[in-house]
């Protein structure tokens, strides 16, 4: 857990869904967020559930080992795929693949990494073209259908994959964030809107109590996918591993009282 953040109302920029009500967001990742792909968790109080879409794919985990022995320990849903490869299936129902490596094999994994999040589309050529001719993305690796893209060959690479019929990504929908120079994301949101592709949060500043204040301008690729791009000066203020993250996260759980309030009221949370 690298830092836990607590929000009394809606982030402008949406960052905890189309919700207004106090919400938390929790930074997890096997490293910092300066030179690791994380995770952020986001919990609306007021929402018990949200129906999920088939935009999400998989995210891949490269590991020396470990990760199996604690699945077992766990009980949680495992599919064996291959000798050094098996798919996870965590409690909300998103699919994580994991391949565990010799140390013969071992490229900077000597701990569990993140390197690839794999995507939905609609119209793999168009989506392709968005991300490496409109967002320069580079393609290290494409299919009949599948395409393999990043910003460097050492950071985790974002895969759009070819599915029949239309994108849903329904209330559980989630976005990909990159960091870059502040001075370039008026460019990117210039770039976007000449293209006439969608911009769904013109470049605005964000608030973090206690913390740095970050600019960000959000985008929907063509089937809708949000990807963030936050300016990296002041990111890099804001997202340094706080060592209270856990003790935080753990005290935001056991006061948790949501579910009191709305069984006293007569009410029941939200499924989205």
């Amino acid at each position: 857990i690298l830092r836990h953040e607590e929000f009394d109302e809606g982030c402008k920029a949406t960052c905890n869904g189309p919700y207004e009500g106090r919400w938390s967001k929790t930074m997890l990742g096997y490293g910092n967020e300066d030179d690791n792909f994380v995770i952020e968790l986001t919990y609306n109080y007021g929402v018990s559930a949200y129906r999920r879409g088939n935009d999400f794919q998989s995210i891949y985990v490269s590991s020396l080992g470990g990760i199996m022995e604690r699945v077992k320990e766990g009980k949680f849903q495992v599919i064996q795929d291959a000798s050094d490869t098996f798919t996870l299936v965590s409690p909300c129902g998103y699919t994580f693949i994991v391949t565990e490596v010799s140390d013969a094999q071992n490229n900077d994994v000597a701990v569990p990494k993140i390197t690839k999040v794999s995507l939905s589309c609609s119209d793999l050529e168009r989506s392709t073209k968005y991300y490496s001719q409109l967002l320069n993305l580079k393609i290290y690796d494409q299919g009949k259908d599948y395409a393999v893209l990043g910003y460097h060959e050492n950071q985790a690479k974002i895969e759009m994959k070819q599915i029949e019929g239309p994108v849903r990504r329904e209330a559980a929908f989630g976005r990909t964030a990159f960091s870059c120079p502040r001075e370039q994301l008026a460019n990117i949101e210039k770039a976007v809107n000449q293209a006439n592709e969608t911009i769904l949060t013109p470049l605005v500043s964000l608030d973090t109590p206690g913390k740095a204040t970050v600019e960000v301008v959000i985008l929907a690729d063509p089937d809708g996918h949000e990807i963030c791009f936050v300016g990296d000066e002041a990111f890099r203020e804001l997202s340094q591993i706080d060592p209270s993250a856990s003790d935080k996260l753990l005290d935001a759980m056991a006061g948790d009282k949501s579910d009191d309030w709305f069984k006293k009221h007569g009410k029941e949370k939200e499924e989205r």
